[in-house]
């Protein structure tokens, strides 16, 4: 009989699964149940269907010669039965189960239902971007790397947008404030207005235009164009607008596995092996492994590669050892990479920080040291040595006598 491997979810990690797991010479037949109409896809772009850059088609992602089954909610697992139950009450049997059921969009600002849109689908992008062809000024709630590509995106379009962010700087998980600060100067040369330090407070819309957006949700259509809103800020300043996005992070859809009975804490609780129970494993945006859920794409295809690698028997032993982070952002003009321990201060013991910066070109680098050792980085406007000390990184390899080397000269130590 063959074996049959379940993957519930089809996105950027369940993709990544079912091509590497024929790559390694995989003998299963796997299926991918995706709840959305459509096949796997790069979520990490769907700000650039904003600025018309890419159709949403155009992010499709090889699955290998893995089963799709799109628009097929999983709404019920069985990890004694070996079962899954659909939205349409089928059951379906399985050997092995993967669950790669990703993270929604956490909910922030004083929005009701129907009146902010998120971007987490592809749908949701295709939304927006009716959305601000007809809107005159925007909100985006939330400065993270996706507030940042979704507001310059925006912007693109010839929108005015204000970003509203709780902390003291734009991308604070990766950037210091200086860095924040260049982010912020390069935004507002884009069109696009900063309040950080700040929270919504409440919104209020027209309600008129609010009844038309909740029938919009209603049928399923998300949020519409739903005439002026004022957002109420925590400052007690109001802004104006009649489109508002909300980018306030992710969190693991948990639901199923909870069910299930599976271990979770934020996310699917996973050993070494990625497994959560006995033929069942959790990777990508819901799994959490040594007390950490990474919800970034690099970290989902390396745990995507390690399962592979098992399941096909490529390599059996193979262990997940966790991810280093990294975060990159390349946003038309604005770019920036950090890794490691990039907001570091020289005040911290046994760090030692270099710092190059240029404010009239809009570049600062950042050089994190732990003796002769890579912590972290920052590099924004500038990326020429990116490569050099991403690896230097990866690899744990000394730095030169010169560590200044490393943030000016492309072809410095590792870059060969």
């Amino acid at each position: 009989m063959t074996r049959r491997i379940a993957v519930v979810g089809a996105g950027m990690a369940a993709a990544r699964f079912a091509e590497r797991f024929q790559a390694f010479g995989g003998d299963a037949e796997v299926t991918l149940y995706g709840a959305e109409p459509r096949a796997p896809y790069n979520r990490v772009l769907l700000a650039d269907v904003l600025t018309g850059r890419y159709a949403a088609d155009d992010l499709t992602l090889p699955a290998g010669e893995a089963r799709l089954r799109t628009g097929c909610e999983v709404t019920g697992l069985d990890t004694v039965a070996h079962t899954l139950e659909l939205a349409d009450g089928e059951r379906v049997p399985y050997d092995e189960l993967v669950l790669a059921t990703g993270a929604e969009p956490i909910a922030c600002g004083g929005f009701g239902r129907g009146r902010v849109h998120v971007v987490r689908t592809a749908d949701h992008g295709e939304a927006l971007a009716g959305a601000a062809a007809r809107a005159h000024r925007a909100v985006v709630v939330g400065g993270g790397v996706l507030g940042v590509s979704v507001a310059r995106a925006l912007a693109s379009r010839g929108l005015p947008v204000t970003i509203v962010h709780r902390a003291p700087h734009l991308v604070e998980r990766d950037l210091d404030g200086p860095a924040g600060e260049l982010l912020r100067r390069g935004l507002a040369g884009l069109g696009v207005e900063v309040r950080t330090g700040v929270t919504v407070r409440e919104a209020e819309a027209e309600a008129e235009a609010e009844a038309e957006a909740e029938t919009g949700a209603e049928a399923g259509k998300g949020a519409g164009s739903y005439g002026a809103v004022r957002v109420g800020l925590s400052d007690g300043r109001t802004l104006d607008a009649d489109l508002v996005v909300a980018a306030c992070g992710v969190t693991p859809r948990t639901a199923l596995a909870r069910a299930a009975g599976l271990p979770v804490r934020t996310g699917v609780v996973v050993d070494d092996r990625l497994s959560c129970a006995p033929g069942v494993y959790a990777i990508g945006d819901c799994a959490e492994h040594a007390g950490r859920t990474h919800g970034t794409a690099g970290a989902a295809w390396e745990q995507a590669d390690v399962l592979a690698a098992r399941l096909s028997g490529a390599a059996p032993d193979a262990a997940y050892e966790g991810s280093r982070p990294y975060a990159r952002l390349s946003a038309g003009p604005l770019e920036y990479a950090a890794f490691g321990e990039a907001a570091a201060a020289a005040c911290e013991d046994g760090v030692d920080v270099l710092r190059i910066a240029d404010a009239t070109r809009g570049s600062y680098k950042k050089l994190v040291l732990r003796g002769d050792r890579i912590a972290g980085a920052i590099l924004l406007g500038d990326l020429a040595t990116v490569g050099a000390l991403a690896r230097a990184y990866e690899r744990d390899e000394p730095v030169p006598g010169d560590p200044f080397h490393l943030l000016t000269s492309p072809n410095s130590q590792g870059a060969s």
